[in-house]
């Protein structure tokens, strides 16, 4: 099985590209007057952010805004809006304050792809999946006719033989990212068949090709909703139809400018002192050699001891914090940005800053014991996020 395929791209032609890219979806959820500031910049330019679904409005109108997006995204194809690009990956160059993350732009296949916990398929999703948070997603694409990706696949490159192997084409597209998104460059990669098998020289014994570092509930979607499309398709249409490949970004979990970037608790709660208490309580003060987490309620900070077992100390906060939600109300939300944390619990509620996974201990982590804690870890600051530039059709 051929689980890296090389797609057809579409690429927006003759647009403001600052303000065709937007940030992923799944950003900045609790800061409104982010995704406001964005809508009027774009104003009514042709741009990403009228194709996409920023989650802060999943509970606002989303059947209506779900055939808004459909409708647009059938007016840019019909329009001329995107060209398409055949023959070739993107090497992707995007500079943040962290440097510049190299990324090449390619398709996967879905059937190497399982979000199950401890599968052992070419792809693997990293953190635990939440049953209920794929049914929107999945809303939101089944009648989609192009996909646009905010996924981020991770590969084990400790010697960068991929980027090595990359053959420089055409530059794509150049320009400045809008919301403080830094900069991106795009370049067609002209030998795209020898990268493919620099990819696959990196599989390990049980065949471990990339792990999915952000995007996982998108990638999650996009599985579903082409299990839920394969029982009427006949048995050529399965081979080549093009739900059945999703569009990706690959990064090197060792690329210099990857950092991993705990995410971050947030609860909004009226009885915010109770719950502190509670979780000072459940972890005790912080000890000389353990990990240390920081709990923020009422603009003061506390160092909790989170234990040597990062991901285990996300487990046991998380069930603690569903219980008192169940039993005393409020709202939970995962903040990437620890001066946003500290603005919010400023104001009302409880933060936890977690601390961060030591990536060079990543792909051993998720090959032993499989997915991770629920948002146990994202890769960069929130406006370091993948910006939707790409698309692809994902109908005939």
């Amino acid at each position: 099985m051929d689980s890296i395929v090389i797609p057809q791209i579409l690429l927006p032609r003759s647009v403001d590209m600052s303000k065709w890219a937007v940030n992923a979806c799944d950003q900045f959820t609790s800061d409104l007057s982010y995704w406001r500031e964005l809508k009027n910049y774009v104003s009514d330019c042709p741009s990403t952010l009228n194709i996409i679904f920023p989650e802060i409005y999943l509970k606002d109108r989303p059947e209506e805004r779900i055939a808004k997006i459909n409708k647009n995204m059938r007016a840019y194809l019909d329009g001329g809006i995107f060209k398409t690009l055949s023959g070739g990956f993107i090497l992707v160059e995007r500079t943040t304050p962290s440097g510049v993350r190299t990324g090449i732009v390619l398709a996967v296949d879905l059937e190497s792809y399982s979000f199950s916990d401890g599968a052992k398929t070419p792809i693997r999703s990293t953190e635990a999946t939440i049953p209920e948070r794929i049914p929107p997603r999945v809303q939101i694409r089944k009648n989609a006719p192009v996909e646009l990706p905010h996924v981020m696949l991770l590969y084990n490159d400790s010697e960068g033989n991929v980027l090595k192997s990359v053959e420089r084409g055409k530059v794509l597209y150049d320009f400045e990212l809008n919301m403080n998104g830094g900069s991106v460059r795009g370049t067609f990669i002209e030998n795209s068949e020898e990268v493919k098998s620099k990819f696959y020289s990196l599989c390990g014994n049980d065949g471990f090709l990339f792990a999915v570092g952000d995007g996982n509930h998108s990638l999650a979607a996009a599985k579903t909703c082409w299990e839920q499309l394969k029982p009427s398709l006949t048995q050529e249409q399965l081979k080549t139809h093009p739900a059945r490949f999703a569009l990706c970004e690959a990064v090197n979990v060792f690329d210099k400018a990857l950092k991993f970037e705990p995410i971050h608790r947030y609860v909004n709660c009226s009885c915010y002192q109770r719950l502190a208490d509670g979780i000072e309580k459940l972890f005790g003060t912080a000890n000389d050699g353990a990990a240390v987490a920081k709990l923020l309620a009422g603009g003061k900070e506390m160092a909790i001891n989170f234990g040597s077992d990062v991901p285990e100390g996300i487990r046991k906060l998380d069930k603690y914090v569903s219980r008192f939600i169940e039993e005393y109300g409020g709202e939970a939300d995962y903040i990437h940005g620890e001066k946003q944390l500290k603005q919010l619990t400023e104001k009302q509620g409880v933060g936890v800053l977690i601390p961060p996974i030591d990536k060079n201990a990543f792909f051993a982590l998720i090959e032993k014991s499989g997915n991770l804690p629920h948002k146990t870890f994202s890769m960069g600051e929130g406006n370091e996020k993948r910006y939707y530039i790409e698309a692809k059709k994902i109908t005939v």
